[in-house]
């Protein structure tokens, strides 16, 4: 093994993940799973556990790429769509006459959703769909228990009647008794098939056209709903970027007492020159990343000199004024540029559109998090993950303001 090679697998992280190992011509010969990264890589290279397959496997690995998950279980579903991506030469092999793991998902009016053990394609039952094979039989229960959260699906052979504990604990919606139409179970179920099969684009896709549609509808809760399911996907297929988005948010969650994990927040900054061309900016992020599509600029209409709360308000008022006129979905927190009194007429309006968003506002100075109904502001650790987040949000409205003041600036000049 050469120095470049035992370097990057010194590395590897310590947490869960999929390893993909290459050739050197950068073919993917080999896809695992693992609860620790480094140790179950490092495992191959141990003479003494190798068996003759390793040994042919091992001679030929060159380069090593991971990507990291949530869980093992996450790891296996992203594991087998990796598998059916790159069909590595050194994977499983079914030829010994083993029975093997699959998900099937049946074609009844309200489709069943189970493991089952098959030794050869010819035993898959007409009509049904089946993903796999898999390895570890109680690895994909886990699994398909993740992603029933998200997308409830039945269970039950034969058909109950009468409505069970899985109804109650919002794992299934209950065909059993219509609580849930054909039409309504058949996509839980399509949306099911596209985590399994690795589709997570084309899932976004579907989600986010959803939501969109219940919002211009006004199905407001179904529009909620496919909006929690479009976070809980981004979790699910969480990569190593995105996995310290997400230990950002939940230490910002904690810090502030959020009600769940802020995963879009958006940012409002003002910009002026002594009173004249004021503008104001929002700036959103969606897992840690700026979502450009949905930064506005506003230039301040009602306001005349330097009167920063009352731009404040306006900008405040104009924004979610509009989000409750459109039935769009509200972000998980607003971050004010500004101290305790700009937070303060930012409650305020919200309060007066009847809006509910957690709000703070966030201090230059001293970096101090100022919220509602507390004297004393929190002050984070300028190291911790929460504050940098902040700052990174803060910092960039801060950018788009300015730029849009010097616009505004330059065609005075120009006039």
């Amino acid at each position: 093994m050469d120095a470049t090679l035992k370097a990057k697998i010194a590395a590897l992280p310590l947490t869960s993940g999929v390893y993909l190992m290459k050739d050197a011509d950068g073919t993917v010969i080999y896809v695992g799973k693992a609860i620790s990264l480094r140790k179950r890589v490092q495992s191959y290279f141990r003479a003494r556990t190798r068996d003759i397959k390793t040994d042919l496997l091992v001679a030929r690995i060159v380069d090593i790429d991971h990507i990291l998950t949530h869980s093992e279980a996450e790891a296996l579903i992203l594991e087998a769509a990796l598998v059916k991506q790159y069909d590595p030469k050194y994977n499983i092999d079914l030829k010994d006459g083993k029975t093997y793991p699959y998900i099937q998902i049946t074609d009844d009016k309200f489709p069943l959703v189970s493991v089952v053990r098959l030794a050869r394609p010819e035993e898959r039952k007409p009509g049904c769909r089946y993903f796999g094979p898999y390895v570890d039989a109680a690895l994909i229960r886990e699994a398909l228990q993740l992603i029933r959260k998200i997308f409830p699906f039945r269970t039950c052979v034969p058909f109950a009647d009468k409505v069970c504990l899985y109804h109650s604990l919002g794992l299934c919606e209950a065909p059993c008794v219509g609580r849930v139409s054909r039409q309504d179970y058949r996509r839980n179920i399509e949306h099911v098939a596209l985590i399994l099969a690795g589709e997570k684009d084309e899932l976004y896709r579907d989600l986010k056209a959803e939501m969109e549609q219940f919002g211009r509808t006004r199905e407001y809760e179904k529009a909620a709903q496919a909006r929690d399911r479009l976070r809980a996907i981004g979790a699910l297929y969480a990569s190593s970027p995105d996995v310290n988005c997400f230990k950002e948010a939940e230490q910002l969650e904690r810090a502030l007492g959020l009600p769940r994990r802020p995963e879009r927040l958006e940012c409002i900054d003002i910009s002026t020159t002594m009173g004249e061309r004021a503008v104001g900016s929002l700036v959103a992020f969606h897992n840690g990343r700026p979502d450009k599509a949905s930064y506005r600029r506003f230039r301040i209409k009602e306001v005349d000199g330097m009167d920063d709360f009352r731009m404040v308000a306006e900008v405040v008022r104009r924004r979610y004024g509009r989000l409750k006129r459109e039935g769009a979905p509200y972000p998980d927190l607003v971050v004010i540029d500004g101290g305790k009194g700009q937070l303060a007429v930012a409650v305020a309006e919200l309060e007066k559109l009847g809006v509910q968003i957690p709000v703070v506002s966030l201090a230059k100075r001293e970096e101090e998090v100022f919220l509602p109904g507390r004297r004393l502001p929190v002050v984070l650790s300028r190291d911790s993950l929460a504050l940098r987040l902040l700052q990174r949000l803060r910092d960039e409205a801060h950018r788009f303001a300015v730029s849009y003041h010097r616009l505004l600036r330059g065609k005075k000049v120009f006039e």
